[in-house]
């Protein structure tokens, strides 16, 4: 049996066409980011992972209608996925490939309505979106859609009780995620009509949007380059207080993904003006290493949780 045959078997997903609308969510959710999504593979317990793959590929399934296609049909994309959204919920069902596993994480995990909802509710903030005049307009931007978004997934790695806390450190963590991919991905977002930096840092550095179009390696666009990505390794290192305030099984997972985006900031940084023509990526032996360190740490704290359900068990057993 394999590994994810036996963590749809742990989250309880037993209906053969449920467990195939879980895999090709699986298939969804490894193209984007594959070594954030080896790390949740990996490090996240197995009656947990199923339900990440689902929350995931949803997440980025609505994405991909608000970004990409013909611009003229977008609205008009998003806004049946979104009635689609709207009824499952209020029904419990769907024949949609993407809804319905959906629908069974929920009712796993009771409080994701609220957050697919507020997603819902926000997600249309980047059907329009071209770019940011200044960074309060980036800042609107992140909690618009970054962090609605993002909490879609991070809900499930909650602690109990008042997320209070947790919340606000996610925040932090997706400004410096949403930076990161701005900046790395900034031929892909040119090419698509998206200026990610904001006009005014642009002007701060005496570089113009036909600089980075044409991907110039001037003094300006390395300046640029540099503060942004300093910005980001700045506020990544502001959400550190995440790995504490997450579920204590989630912690080797959101540890590894601060970790995995350290490494890719120190790449871009490397590329610098050449990220105008291509992405940078994590090394290898860097991730392999990130992931082995936090795979170690995963299996002693399922090993500790197990003696501890044996333990409680053999009490429940002598009362």
């Amino acid at each position: 049996m394999s590994a994810w045959s036996r963590a749809l078997d742990a989250a309880g997903i037993c209906e053969p066409g449920l467990r195939d609308d879980y895999t090709r969510q699986r298939e969804l959710a490894a193209r984007f980011k594959r070594s954030a999504y080896l790390a949740a593979r990996l490090l996240l317990p197995a009656p947990l992972f199923p339900h990440v793959v689902a929350t995931t590929a949803f997440m980025h399934h609505g994405d991909n209608l608000l970004d990409s296609g013909p611009v003229d049909g977008r609205a008009e994309a998003y806004a049946d996925w979104e009635r689609q959204v709207r009824e499952a919920l209020v029904r419990g069902e769907s024949a949609h490939p993407v809804i319905r596993p959906l629908l069974h994480t929920i009712a796993a995990h009771p409080h994701l309505p609220g957050h697919v909802e507020q997603h819902l509710s926000t997600a249309r903030a980047d059907l329009d979106f071209a770019g940011f005049a200044t960074e309060a307009d980036h800042q609107a931007y992140i909690d618009a859609y970054s962090l609605p978004a993002f909490m879609l997934v991070a809900c499930l790695l909650a602690p109990e009780g008042d997320a209070t806390e947790f919340r606000a450190a996610c925040r932090t963590y997706i400004d410096a995620g949403q930076r990161l991919d701005f900046v790395n991905d900034l031929a892909e977002d040119l090419a698509d009509g998206r200026l990610t930096i904001p006009r005014e840092t642009l002007d701060r550095f005496g570089v113009t949007r036909e600089d980075l179009e044409q991907a110039r390696d001037l003094h300006g666009t390395r300046q640029l380059i540099a503060y942004v990505l300093g910005q980001t390794r700045t506020t990544l290192t502001a959400s550190h207080p995440l790995t504490t305030l997450a579920a204590p099984t989630a912690r080797p997972l959101v540890r590894a993904l601060l970790a995995l985006d350290a490494l890719t900031i120190t790449s871009a940084t490397h590329k610098g003006p050449a990220l105008l023509k291509t992405p940078a990526r994590p090394s290898l032996p860097g991730v392999a290493r990130v992931l082995l360190r936090e795979y170690g740490a995963a299996r002693r704290g399922w090993r500790a949780h197990r003696s501890a359900d044996a333990a409680l068990a053999d009490n429940a057993t002598m009362e």
